[in-house]
């Protein structure tokens, strides 16, 4: 019997096998070759991490997959950590502060051809009839043409960074601002895969001294997270006799890179693990980090092996890359057992059903006489009639065994900027089906089970049936997702026509893909912002797909309200230890529970096990790495109780 076939018997006698039936089977148990133990010497402390797949590349600046995050981060540590949605220095004495003052707002004089950023947070050229936000000025409502004669003030944020004294690469070379310097001018270049955006918008970054870099925004760039923006180090002694186009092919910027972190890649065996030992030049090696002599990341994509290699003792952990979320009820029953322990966090990554407020088809004006789709969501009363009728606590208790957290907001509750005061729309069929009355759909036979009707309806033609599509991609959990609220959807009288499509079909490039072509009605999608700053900016009208943007944005639904891209500009433009940056962000929050472009579903989540006794495995929702604090992994019998 196979792994696999186990988990349709009781999870008491999944385990039971996977203790010991599984081991069995063709499972590999063989690691890479370690230090040989002599009768003098204590043999080496050996830690081996399950990882989902293997990374096609290690090179920083390619499209790094989970697995390849996870594996940098026993490379390198920090610079800089994202936790608990806020921000720590690691290899930096500390992050920039205006208060402290290595950070600083200038008013500059600037002049006709001068490079700035508009007022419209593009970077231009200034020339007569640019729109600026003159010094002192962040809003719309200040912003000014300029004249194209003499000169205007603006404002320019300057930071300065200072490294940790005597840092070195695990070679032992020193590790200088200038790494920092070389990192940022490999970033910029064309043939570094990766967002320009902040380059394009950085007037210079430049060494200081052996320790200190300096960034410069361009006049009028106001960035309300300037005390991040400093470039990972990358060993310019090592990699700078090779190109930016040469370096993602070369072992050792795409194999072996060169770190300051806590561990150094020793071999790399195709197909199976990465073996890596301990740093000896790690800065924090006085704190008896790390604890393990060696670390080996074991490559096993299929989870059910995964987990009998850890109940086996042939993996120390897995990684949340191994997707251990379907198995989140084995895991649940193993470590009430104290078989092994489960760690569970929340994401950034939120799941929502899109409203076709605005379909591509509408662009060019809505007409029912030009055969456009009647307008089922025009009217916000609608939208909110949808969400109290949707069973988002069942998806969360069924689906997801009431580890995930129903979403009423683009940020989580537990963000220091979540709005707490927010409407919310939870689970309430009867005012729900109250409210549709209220639009002008109508329950005409009584029976939940037909869809309701259209009578005086703006944009719909009397008669027409509230029988919407809501498409989503095939897998397992959306399927389970799109069918609990489908059905709590019809208890209301909404009828739903479920339709899934492959990856590709879903997510393919508009106009013709049903997504960003905007040609859907309702969608269940997820949307994932990288690090700690809330993401309003994912339905900001500029956001919209169309032809105008080469069809590429995040606001799949066409939801356009001038004063949510005001009030999300203006967040944008505060610094985030003012006041109107947590304004600001409480009032689009606001803005968006009234209106429901989206029905915000739940937070995915990520989940990791370990065995009993490995200490300080925890996971982080805002950690750029699921790793994030692998030097502190250690060896106590006490954390299994």
């Amino acid at each position: 019997m196979s792994c696999r076939m186990l988990y349709r018997l009781s999870i008491g006698l999944v385990i039971v096998f996977l203790l010991t039936a599984c081991e069995a089977g063709a499972i590999p148990t063989a690691l890479p070759a370690a230090a040989t133990a002599t009768q003098t010497a204590a043999p080496p402390r050996i830690l081996v991490v399950c990882l989902g797949e293997e990374p096609e590349s290690l090179y920083p600046y390619a499209k790094l997959s989970a697995s390849a995050r996870e594996i940098l981060a026993a490379v390198y540590d920090g610079p800089l950590d994202t936790n608990a949605y806020g921000y720590q220095p690691v290899i930096l004495e500390k992050l920039p502060s205006l208060d402290d003052g290595d950070a600083v707002i200038e008013s500059v004089s600037m002049y006709i051809g001068d490079e700035i950023v508009d007022a419209d947070d593009n970077p231009v050229t200034l020339a007569a009839g640019v729109r600026v936000h003159p010094s002192g000025c962040r809003s719309e409502a200040c912003a000014v043409t300029y004249s194209g004669i003499g000169e205007i003030q603006m404002d320019q944020l300057v930071a300065n960074f200072s490294l940790l004294p005597e840092l070195t690469w695990s070679d032992g070379t020193p590790l200088t601002a200038e790494d920092s310097v070389y990192s940022f001018n490999l970033a910029a270049d064309a043939e570094t895969p990766g967002s320009k955006y902040l380059i394009e918008r950085t007037q210079s970054y430049e060494a200081v001294d052996e320790l200190t870099v300096q960034w410069w925004g361009k006049p009028g760039y106001i960035d309300s997270t300037y005390f991040v923006n400093f470039w990972t180090p990358y060993p310019q002694h090592s990699w700078g006799e090779f190109s930016a186009a040469e370096l993602p092919t070369v072992d050792i910027a795409a194999q072996t890179p060169l770190g300051w972190g806590a561990y150094v890649i020793e071999e790399w065996v195709s197909g199976n693990s990465i073996r890596l030992v301990r740093n000896p030049r790690y800065f924090r090696s006085n704190e008896e980090m790390p604890y393990y002599d060696e670390l080996v990341f074991r490559f096993t994509p299929d989870p059910d092996t995964a987990l009998s290699l850890l109940l086996s003792g042939a993996c120390d952990a897995l990684a949340p890359s191994v997707s251990l979320e379907e198995h989140a009820g084995l895991l649940l029953a193993a470590e009430a057992q104290g078989i092994l322990q489960m760690e569970v966090a929340g994401t950034l990554t939120l799941e929502s059903l899109d409203f076709g407020i605005r379909p591509a088809e509408y662009d060019d004006g809505f007409s029912l006489l030009a055969g456009d789709r009647p307008d089922f969501f025009g009217d916000p009363r609608t939208r909110q009639a949808v969400a109290l009728c949707l069973d988002r606590q069942q998806v969360v208790d069924t689906v997801l065994f009431g580890l995930a957290e129903v979403a009423d907001s683009f940020l989580p509750a537990e963000h220091p900027f979540y709005n707490d005061q927010l409407t919310g729309h939870a689970y309430n069929a009867p005012a729900g089906s109250a409210l549709l009355e209220q639009v002008g759909w109508h329950d005409q036979d009584g029976e939940a089970s037909t869809p309701r009707l259209a009578r005086n309806v703006t944009g719909v033609v009397d008669g027409t049936p509230l029988e919407l599509d809501y498409w989503t991609v095939g897998t397992p959990q959306r399927r389970q997702v799109s069918e609990i609220l489908a059905a709590s959807l019809a208890g209301c009288g909404i009828k739903v026509n479920l339709q899934y499509f492959n990856y590709e079909d879903f997510y393919a490039p508009a106009p013709q893909g049903v997504l960003f072509g905007r040609q859907f009605e309702l969608a269940e999608v997820a949307m994932g912002s990288e690090g700690a700053e809330p993401p309003c900016t994912w339905h900001s009208s500029r956001e919209i797909p169309d032809g105008q943007n080469q069809w590429s944005g995040t606001n799949l639904s066409g939801y356009d309200d001038p004063a949510y891209d005001a009030a999300c500009r203006s967040a944008q433009t505060a610094m985030r230890e003012e006041e109107a940056y947590a304004e600001n962000l409480r009032l689009v929050q606001a803005m968006l529970s009234d209106d429901l472009p989206v029905v915000p579903l739940f937070w995915r989540i990520k989940v990791a096990a370990a065995r009993p006794g490995l200490c300080n495995f925890v996971l982080d929702p805002t950690a750029a790495s699921d790793l994030w604090n692998i030097e502190r992994y250690a060896d106590d019998a006490s954390c299994g109780e």
